[in-house]
């Protein structure tokens, strides 16, 4: 609260009168417990920084399910080599020749997305869409996965998987020196 204070300088003897001067003097409590409310509202209401994650859904090892055929021309196989590079192929390997390229729009997005309307052109309805197995070498890292799988996400295949790589396509991995 503000006080007045108007006790000015006493009465000399033998001096000039002079006129009282008031001086004022503010109190500011109310106005830091205020301050200190605002902060304290504001720092358990605002939100930091949120969580940024990916749902991903993994199946139960334990349940054993039967396994549906699925042709293999709507198959795409995504190998994560090292050195940021991935290596593709269409169908069942070795049969088809794979291709060596790197994430991003001109590579693994271009890919999915010409591999998806192929597929959607030659197929029936019911099957008219793409299925990617993304296979994670040992030399690739988390970051190349999440791109991967982001690519996913960002070209909208419906069907993907993370799967366990085999030798042969280290092999072929090997030989385009990706691994």
């Amino acid at each position: 609260m503000a006080e007045l204070d108007t006790s000015g300088g006493g009465k000399h003897k033998g001096g000039k009168v002079r006129s009282k001067k008031a001086s004022t003097r503010v109190d500011l409590t109310a106005m830091v417990d205020l301050a200190f409310l605002l902060i304290t509202f504001f720092m358990l209401t605002t939100t930091l920084s949120k969580k940024k994650a990916m749902d991903l859904a993994m199946p139960d090892n334990s349940v054993k399910t039967s396994q549906l055929p699925v042709a293999a021309t709507r198959s795409m196989t995504v190998l994560l080599g090292g050195n940021n590079k991935i290596e593709w192929y269409v169908g069942e390997p070795g049969k088809s020749a794979p291709t060596v390229d790197n994430y991003g729009k001109d590579g693994l997005r271009k890919a999915l997305i010409e591999n998806g309307k192929k597929v959607a052109e030659t197929h029936a309805a019911p099957d008219n869409f793409m299925i990617v197995l993304i296979k994670p070498s040992d030399k690739s890292t988390y970051e190349n996965l999440v791109t991967a799988l982001d690519e996913m996400s960002i070209t909208g295949v419906q069907s993907y998987a993370i799967v366990k790589i085999t030798q042969p396509e280290i092999d072929e991995l090997k030989k385009q020196n990706l691994y």
